[in-house]
């Protein structure tokens, strides 16, 4: 399910994106992205049962890009 917020911010009705979605974007494996995550670097949460599937926060991608002096339009998605 995903959580509309109006705030005024055409990225609050953005749906989260997948790992796969964002190691596209950053232009890394998959299993990176599950590393970034597991350390910290990259917030998400879990949907589903049991272990779920991961879901990443465009605004966690952003923050991250932002962290590291990544210019959000070579990111190649929506933030």
């Amino acid at each position: 399910m995903t959580t509309i917020v109006t705030t005024g911010d055409k990225s609050a009705s953005l749906k989260p994106l997948k790992v796969k979605e964002v190691a596209v974007a950053l232009g890394v494996d998959s299993s990176t992205v599950y590393v970034l995550v597991r350390d910290g670097y990259l917030g998400s949460y879990r949907v589903g049962a049991g272990r779920g599937t991961i879901r990443i926060p465009r605004s966690a991608l952003k923050t991250y890009a932002d962290e590291r002096g990544i210019p959000a339009a070579e990111l190649g998605v929506a933030l």
